[in-house]
């Protein structure tokens, strides 16, 4: 065989390592998971304050956190970072819906009422499934 057509084979061949999780085993986009997707979305934002509004939360915890820090010390945010990262481990399995009651108290959310708790009903949730499928895309069996 000629190695300048063995190399042009692997050349276009793509590596496993390369196809990420939204695709599927044939290099196809896992519409059913990840939804459709738009070529202009992903190249402009819709309105200049978008990007604001995506950073908004991150921005607001860094403000709390450096506050923090300035009035307690050190150990007060390293504290509270530890508990977040703690309560985000506590999950149900992907079946199951969950309340994350824990995120919520530690944040503050437990005492407002949001857009999510008015209309995310749990009973009309569209992760309901088969649980043995979504354990298996869960640990990358498929």
């Amino acid at each position: 065989m000629n190695i300048k057509t063995l190399s042009s084979q692997f050349k276009d061949s793509i590596p496993i390592a390369e196809l990420s999780t939204e695709y599927g085993g044939y290099g196809v986009q896992d519409t059913l998971r990840t939804g459709f997707t738009s070529v202009q979305s992903e190249l402009l934002p819709s309105h200049p304050l978008e990007l604001s509004e995506k950073n908004f939360r991150i921005n607001q915890e860094k403000v709390s956190l450096s506050t923090l820090r300035n009035i307690q010390g050190l150990h007060a945010p390293l504290k509270l970072q530890m508990e977040f990262k703690a309560a985000k481990q506590i999950q149900r399995l992907p079946f199951l819906q969950s309340s994350n009651i824990a995120l919520d108290t530690l944040s503050g959310n437990d005492e407002c009422i949001s857009f999510e708790d008015i209309l995310n009903d749990p009973s009309q949730c569209e992760m309901m499934g088969e649980p043995h499928m979504m354990m298996e895309h869960k640990l990358s069996l498929l």
